[in-house]
C-alpha cells in the first residue's frame, strides 16, 4: 500500500470512527439529561429513532426527548406554524422569514430582520441539524428546541409576539383548531405550539452530500481539490478540533477573536448565558453542514464568504486574551486555502424536512 493510499485509509477510518462516536455519546447524553421518573421512557424512544434512516452520514440515533415524542401530526402541524405570519405581532413575518428552506434555513443576512425590519446583533444560525444539538443560539442560552422556539417569538426585535397573543390567533382557525387535536388531543396551547415547532425542526436535516459518499467508497465524489481540502481540513490546519463528529460541530463555544475590534469586546458571547469571566467572547462552533448556502458567516456576519473564514483562520484568528488554545497561524500556501474552501463546498448535501 503506498504511503498516499495510507493516508487516505486513515482519515477515513478517523471519520467513521467520528461517527461510531458521536453515537454512543448522544445517547448517553440523552440518558444523562433525562429526568427520572422520564428516562426509561427516553430511552425507549431512543431505541425508536435508531430506526428510521437518516440522510447518509448523520447519526443513526436521532435525539427525541421523552416528553415530545416526533409525530406525523406534531410535524406537520408545526410546519405550518413555522411559515404562519399571523403569529408576529405586525403579520407580515414568520420563522420561515429569517430560517428560509431556500438558503438552507438561514436569511442570508449579517443579521437577522424582525417586524418593520428592526435589526438584532447576531447572524441568523441555520437550523439544519439541530435534532443533535446539545444547546442553541451562538451564545447556547437555550437548553432545548422548545425553549429555543419560544424566544425568537417573544423577542422585541423579532416577531415581538406574547404567548396570549399566539394561543388566541390559532384558537380563532379552525383548522389550526383541528391540527392541535389531531396532534396534542386538546385545544391550543402555548406550550404545545413549542412542542409542535420543535418536533418540525428535529426533521431539519442534511448529509448525503459528495464527502459523505467520498467516506462510504465513491472516490469519484471529491475531486483532487476536495481530497486535498480533506486532508488539511483533519490534518495540519486542525480544522476538526472543533468542528467535527458527524454534524462537524464540538457543540462547544470557543473565542476565535471575531467579536473583538481595535481591542475592544463587541459581543460578550457565552460569557451572556454563563457570567464566567473564561466565556467572554466565545461562541457556539457552528455545523459546516451545507455551509456554503448559508454566508455571511460568523455570529455577526462580519465575513462575507467561506475565502474570508478560511483567510481569518489561517491568520490565527484576531489575538486578545482569551483567545482559544487551538486558534493559530497557519501559514497556508493559496492551493491549500482554495482547497480548504473547495472541501467545505462539498459539504453541501440533501436537506430533508418533513420526516
Amino acid at each position: 500500500m503506498t504511503v498516499r493510499a495510507l493516508a487516505a485509509l486513515t482519515l477515513a477510518v478517523a471519520a467513521l470512527s467520528q461517527l461510531v462516536g458521536s453515537l454512543v455519546a448522544s445517547r448517553q447524553a440523552l440518558e444523562a439529561r433525562a429526568p427520572d421518573p422520564m428516562r426509561q421512557g427516553a430511552v425507549q424512544n431512543v431505541r425508536a429513532h435508531l430506526i428510521a434512516r437518516p440522510p447518509l452520514g448523520l447519526d443513526l440515533y436521532r435525539p427525541i426527548p421523552g416528553d415530545n415524542p416526533l409525530s406525523a401530526e406534531k410535524v406537520a402541524l408545526g410546519r405550518r406554524l413555522f411559515h404562519d405570519q399571523r403569529l408576529s405581532q405586525s403579520g407580515t413575518i414568520s420563522c420561515a422569514s429569517c430560517h428560509d428552506p431556500a438558503r438552507a434555513f438561514t436569511n442570508g443576512r449579517p443579521v437577522a430582520a424582525g417586524i418593520g425590519g428592526v435589526l438584532g446583533h447576531r447572524n441568523v444560525p441555520t437550523i439544519v441539524n439541530r435534532v443533535y444539538g446539545t444547546s442553541f443560539f451562538w451564545d447556547g442560552r437555550a437548553a432545548s428546541l422548545e425553549e429555543q422556539a419560544a424566544q425568537p417569538l417573544l423577542d422585541a426585535r423579532e416577531m415581538a409576539t406574547t404567548p396570549e397573543a399566539v394561543v388566541a390567533i390559532v384558537r380563532r382557525d379552525a383548522s389550526h383548531g383541528a391540527a392541535f387535536q389531531a396532534a396534542f388531543g386538546r385545544p391550543p396551547e402555548w406550550d404545545d405550539v413549542l412542542r409542535a415547532l420543535a418536533s418540525y425542526v428535529r426533521t431539519v436535516r442534511s448529509g448525503d452530500s459528495p464527502y459523505d459518499r467520498f467516506v462510504m467508497g465513491d472516490a469519484a465524489a471529491l475531486s483532487t481539490r476536495e481530497q486535498r481540502g480533506w486532508h488539511l481540513f483533519f490534518g495540519s490546519a486542525n480544522c476538526a478540533s472543533c468542528h467535527r463528529g458527524p454534524n462537524f460541530t464540538d457543540e462547544r463555544f470557543h473565542n476565535t477573536g471575531v467579536a473583538y475590534r481595535d481591542g475592544e469586546l463587541t459581543d460578550p458571547g457565552r460569557f451572556t448565558a454563563t457570567s464566567r469571566p473564561a466565556d467572554r467572547g466565545a461562541f457556539k462552533t457552528p455545523t459546516l453542514r451545507e455551509i456554503a448556502r448559508t454566508a455571511p458567516y460568523m455570529h455577526d456576519g462580519s465575513l462575507a464568504t467561506l475565502d474570508d473564514v478560511v483567510e481569518f483562520y489561517d491568520r490565527g484568528g484576531i489575538p486578545n486574551p482569551g483567545l482559544d488554545r487551538h486558534i493559530r497561524p497557519l501559514d497556508l500556501l493559496s492551493e491549500d486555502r482554495a482547497a480548504l474552501v473547495a472541501f467545505l463546498r462539498a459539504l453541501n448535501g440533501s436537506v430533508r424536512e418533513g420526516r
